[in-house]
């Protein structure tokens, strides 16, 4: 037990239910005065409606928080701010139309001159001040919706620790980050942690909290199971107190050999790629590698018809297919699952049905112009048994499911109609071990029933364990392409960034 008088936060017994789901069950947090202190479970395991509660955007239902020792309640997030609880969640919550100053202290009082006018010069050196301190360069003056989500999870994060915050929540901070720029947050996160403030750090990438964390604590089913320090547990221990079992085979192996030709790719050429040619075989899981504006995202969303083609022919299963969009694409047989989930595979103010089924509508209607409800949820409830999706029913909204099981739904929607060719592009990014493991054996599954499979990831150990071969592109390029087998992590990242095979 952690003395009181050392405590920065201290919640005891929150509960929180949702209709036919109860999301956190009595759960028991202790964050000390300057500990970096992880919190990790499965999605659906209740960690982001814990912070949610403890930074005042959720009400609890029932249970107790005591800041510095004292006991306080939140009805809305300012009150939380107030309270020295700074958080910032998955959904970075930025204003688009305004530049990265406004808001980096969006909500607070801006500096005024003597004229009662904003001191916007003022204000941007503040702004430059905390960028120095991530160590980023920062667009200050340009509307953070034309920047990338790289860069706009660094001007979140600027918010979270603009304020003098007694405890900074930080929810799955690195999804869209480098490696470099990783490494400058943890940097400042130490100096934090020195200065005395409390860090809650969220993530599904257990290595970082490893790397970062003094103690952890571990959620299942909206319980806390146990909180351990980190130098006396392991990443297997963990795995098991999150998903209460071991993965005695993480990626699931094939159980028949590629078959014949599938999709032939010939000279696909755009303003990011040239010149690419490939041929993905039935039955094949073939994944493309390479750095960060490699090409390799363009390369399926130029196949999807996303993107329009400079040059190049598309063959699929022996026919010439034009691809002109994603509509195509769909009646073609192919489908995509996209790297951005919430903005470009869901409609969050929609159900799970509504979702699942929405890509292929017209198999859905009667005479092309009716839609039939109980057909959509047929097949709706064969996917969610399918894929596992957590859901209290298949009418309830998509925004209110995990990130998780919102990525089931997208898997999902591609399965919903014929899948010929299924592209991937990071599909399991911000997933928990867990849903991994289960997405593993659906596009394993996929494979194995005669589709092909194309799949783009930055996960290094994923793309080896998963593909047969493997692409890799370096500045839209198609530089080498290999066995799977024949490589590991640092063959596979010399080849990325442009050497030659060993």
């Amino acid at each position: 037990m952690v003395a009181t008088q050392d405590m920065a936060l201290r919640i005891e017994g929150l509960v929180k239910d949702y209709p036919g789901v109860r999301a956190v069950d009595g759960a028991t947090v202790e964050v000390v005065r300057g500990e970096i202190h992880g919190l990790v479970g499965e999605n659906g395991a209740g960690k982001s409606t814990l912070i949610k509660m403890i930074s005042g955007v959720v009400r609890p239902d029932s249970g107790t928080m005591f800041v510095n020792g004292t006991p306080i309640s939140f009805t809305s997030a300012r009150d939380a701010y107030k309270a020295g609880i700074s958080a910032l969640h998955q959904e970075l919550s930025l204003v688009p139309y305004l530049d990265a100053t406004e808001n980096i202290f969006l909500g607070r009082p801006y500096p005024t001159t003597r004229f009662r006018l904003i001191d916007w010069f003022s204000l941007r050196h503040a702004a430059k001040q905390i960028a120095d301190l991530l160590d980023v360069d920062i667009p200050l003056d340009v509307p953070v919706g034309e920047l990338s989500p790289a860069t706009q999870t660094m001007i979140a994060i600027a918010r979270a620790i603009s304020v003098q915050a007694t405890v900074l929540i930080l929810d799955e901070p690195t999804a869209s980050l480098s490696d470099q720029e990783i490494r400058r947050l943890f940097r400042v996160l130490h100096v934090l942690k020195q200065r005395g403030t409390s860090i809650l750090y969220v993530s599904h990438r257990l290595e970082e909290i490893f790397e970062i964390a003094d103690r952890i604590t571990v959620m299942r089913d909206g319980r806390v199971v146990s909180t351990l320090p980190a130098s006396q547990t392991s990443v297997d221990d963990l795995i098991r107190l999150m998903i209460g079992r071991s993965l005695s085979q993480v990626f699931p192996k094939r159980t028949r050999a590629p078959g014949r030709p599938l999709l032939e790719v010939a000279h696909l050429t755009s303003s990011k790629v040239s010149d690419v040619s490939f041929v993905l075989h039935r039955g094949e899981i073939l994944g493309i590698g390479g750095l960060a504006g490699s090409g390799r995202s363009e390369v399926l969303r130029l196949l999807f018809g996303a993107e329009r083609r400079g040059g190049g022919t598309v063959t699929l299963d022996g026919k010439s297919v034009a691809l002109q969009s994603p509509g195509h694409a769909l009646r073609a047989g192919i489908a995509m699952v996209p790297e951005e989930r919430r903005s470009q595979g869901l409609v969050l103010s929609q159900s799970v049905v509504e979702n699942l089924t929405l890509a292929h509508l017209r198999s859905f209607a009667l005479a092309d112009i009716f839609l039939r409800p109980s057909h959509e949820a047929l097949v709706a409830k064969g996917l969610v048994d399918r894929l596992r999706i957590k859901t209290a029913d298949v009418g309830q909204n998509v925004a209110q499911l995990s990130g998780g099981n919102q990525q089931k739904v997208v898997m999902g929607k591609c399965l919903a109609g014929q899948v010929i060719v299924l592209l991937l592009d990071e599909p399991t990014r911000g997933v928990d071990v867990g849903t991994k493991f289960e997405i593993y054996q659906t596009i394993r599954g996929i494979a194995d029933s005669g589709s092909g499979v194309l799949l783009v990831s930055s996960d290094l150990p994923e793309l080896i364990g998963l593909s047969d071969r493997i692409l890799v592109l370096h500045d839209g390029h198609l530089v080498v392409t290999v066995e799977a087998d024949q490589l590991d992590q640092e063959e596979l990242l010399r080849l990325c960034y442009g050497r030659p095979p060993a």
